[in-house]
């Protein structure tokens, strides 16, 4: 589970990072323990959090301008890039 955790989370870390807009200001972690702080210009992560909410992916507002995942340890690859998919859609406008 631990080891699930970590490839996981380096996976998904890569992948969020490879998607920034500019509305992005920083994408940082540990394990699946994930934030994604946006820019504050941008308006806060609540909105983010609940365009996400709405297409199935819960998450986190924190510190108003950062997003906070945190999936379970025992989360698979394909969970992963379903929850990548609807990430960038979200951050692309297209939800």
């Amino acid at each position: 589970m631990i080891e699930n955790a970590s490839e996981q989370g380096r996976y998904l870390l890569v992948e969020l990072a490879r998607m920034r807009t500019n509305q992005v200001k920083d994408v940082r972690g540990r394990g699946l323990m994930v934030a994604v702080e946006f820019h504050s210009e941008v308006g806060g992560a609540r909105r983010f959090c609940e365009k996400l909410q709405d297409a199935g992916l819960l998450c986190k507002e924190t510190h108003k301008n950062t997003l906070r995942l945190a999936p379970p340890l025992v989360i698979t690859r394909d969970q992963v890039d379903w929850a990548l998919e609807i990430i960038e859609s979200v951050l692309r406008g297209q939800v």
